[in-house]
């Protein structure tokens, strides 16, 4: 496009220099056009056309030997052309730009239409089926603690496993619930070792075989405390379910981070656990991906040590 408007300032000034040869009527250009005649020993290329000084400048022949007709024209108009063009060029990308981020988000909100109403389904199904597990689950709560309540029952190892398996069943469903709310996740400042004190109560009294000990003080953090409880049980529970016989936890401070140490075995690929495929013997594998989930929308991280003599999971806040 630029050779082209070149071309147009060269032609022009060759059509008024024609006109100064054939004594014809230079009127209808305006003063920005100029001539002279010179006098040049060499003989200059019909193709000549340059720019300088701020000018166009053709040379051209006439039928005195040795003698040239120079005509010239500011520059300035030229560069305005390219400017208003560039301008136009520039207009019509933006233009196309809109047009296209348009259209694109106009077919992505159409073509992703079923999609989201098939997750809007899914999330409404799932909020519905917690909810209507909330009965159940309080239902069977209730009546293990009143079997547990019974001297007959006390110690019978039937009775130990399903308590064990009721206790599974309402921190999943505590997990799910939990998990539902994930991105409306209110934080404030909590007293970290209470909860670690609440939950380490609670899975006393379902291993009775673990020694626990806890060191905790002086760890406040943002957090939500319902999605902390969850993690700090997923991590207490499996450490006492994977941990040798008369095995023990030890969970303590330091910093601003928790330690949660077993006496168990250990783990096979420590960093695979949070990964929603990997299961341990004994376990649906949808516990530590929930930890995983809740520690992120928390901002927590979290790491994983492990050896045949335990393992060691770490909580930076």
């Amino acid at each position: 496009m630029k050779n082209s408007l070149l071309k147009f300032e060269e032609f022009s000034l060759i059509e008024y220099a024609r006109h100064i040869k054939m004594h014809e009527s230079i009127a209808g250009y305006d003063k920005q056009f100029n001539y002279d005649f010179i006098d040049l020993d060499t003989r200059i290329d019909i193709r000549n056309f340059q720019e300088n000084n701020g000018k166009f400048i053709k040379l051209l022949p006439t039928k005195m030997r040795a003698k040239y007709i120079q005509v010239t024209k500011p520059i300035n108009e030229y560069e305005q052309k390219v400017f208003k063009l560039k301008e136009r060029i520039i207009l019509f990308q933006v233009v196309l730009l809109i047009f296209f981020a348009s259209l694109s988000y106009w077919l992505a909100k159409n073509a992703l239409k079923p999609l989201h109403k098939s997750i809007a389904t899914l999330d409404k199904f799932a909020k519905d089926l917690i909810h209507d597990l909330n009965t159940p689950v309080t239902s069977i709560t209730l009546n293990m603690r009143l079997l547990e309540k019974r001297e007959e029952l006390q110690g019978n190892k039937v009775l130990q496993r399903l308590q064990k398996s009721v206790h599974n069943i309402s921190e999943l469903h505590e997990n799910l619930n939990i998990l539902l709310q994930e991105e409306t996740f209110m934080l404030q400042e909590e007293n970290i070792c209470e909860l670690v004190y609440e939950v380490v109560e609670i899975e006393e009294t379902l291993y009775k075989d673990i020694t626990f000990k806890v060191e905790c003080s002086a760890l406040r953090e943002k957090v939500n405390a319902k999605a902390l409880k969850q993690i700090l049980q997923n991590i207490i529970s499996n450490a006492c379910k994977y941990n040798k016989k008369e095995g023990s936890v030890y969970i303590y401070s330091k910093e601003n981070a928790l330690y949660i140490e077993d006496s168990g075995k250990g783990i096979a690929e420590p960093e695979k656990i949070f990964e929603r495929s990997y299961s341990a013997e004994h376990s649906s594998g949808i516990g530590l991906d929930i930890v995983k989930r809740l520690a992120y929308a928390m901002n927590i991280t979290i790491e994983v040590q492990s050896s045949a003599n335990g393992s060691c999971f770490s909580l930076h806040f």
